[in-house]
C-alpha cells in the first residue's frame, strides 16, 4: 500500500514510489482548501496515485472543516465523480492553476 505524506510547510501531499515523487499542492485560507495541482510523473502513472492524493486531501479538508476549491482540472473531475465533499469548481479549462 502506498504511503501518503503531508508536508504542511509546503502545503503538499506526497507519495514516493519507485524513486519518483508525486504530489498534490494546495493553498489554505481561513475556511478554504484550494487544490491547485496534482503532479504524477509519467513513470508511475496509471497506478491510482493522483486519486489517492485527492482522497487524502479531501478527507483532510473534511476533517478540518475546510471547503474545497478545485482550481486543478484533475481535482475538478475527481470531485465530480466522488460525492460527499463540500466543494466549488474554480477550474479554468483543462489545466491547473499554475
Amino acid at each position: 500500500m502506498m504511503k501518503v505524506e503531508h508536508n504542511t510547510e509546503k502545503c503538499w501531499f506526497i507519495i514516493r514510489e519507485d524513486g519518483f515523487e508525486a504530489h498534490l499542492a494546495y493553498q489554505l485560507t481561513a475556511s478554504v482548501m484550494d487544490i491547485r495541482h496534482t503532479i504524477v510523473p509519467q513513470e508511475i502513472g496509471g497506478r491510482g496515485i493522483a486519486a489517492l492524493l485527492m482522497e487524502t486531501a479531501c478527507n483532510y479538508a473534511r476533517e478540518h472543516n475546510y471547503r474545497i476549491r478545485a482550481t486543478c482540472a484533475y481535482a475538478s473531475v475527481w470531485l465530480k465523480r466522488h460525492s460527499g465533499y463540500d466543494w466549488e469548481d474554480a477550474c479554468q479549462g483543462d489545466s491547473c492553476a499554475i
